[in-house]
């Protein structure tokens, strides 16, 4: 695989890294026992501390693209070992 392309496929996994640790470790502003400010959602963050977020994102992007390049580079899981409907055993035409 060409540095390009682990880079972008990095990228990637960071990107969706940041949906799955947005929501771990939010404290509202009543949790936090602070008054809502008027037109505040109550779902809103008390704080978000941007440096934190980032950090825990990308050691998740950084795990799970390492688990993704050993698995390109050795085999583990590949589409046929995945196949559901055994597909490949179909005769095209």
């Amino acid at each position: 695989m060409r540095w390009t392309s682990a880079l972008a496929i990095y990228v990637l996994f960071w990107a969706f890294s940041v949906f799955l640790v947005l929501p771990f470790g939010v404290r509202t502003t009543r949790e936090a026992g602070g008054d809502l400010v008027p037109g505040q959602a109550e779902s809103a963050p008390d704080e978000f501390h941007s440096g934190r977020t980032a950090w825990r994102v990308t050691v998740v992007a950084t795990v799970l693209f390492v688990l993704f390049q050993l698995n390109y580079s050795y085999g583990w899981i590949t589409p046929q070992s995945v196949d559901l409907f055994d597909r490949g055993n179909m005769v095209t035409r």
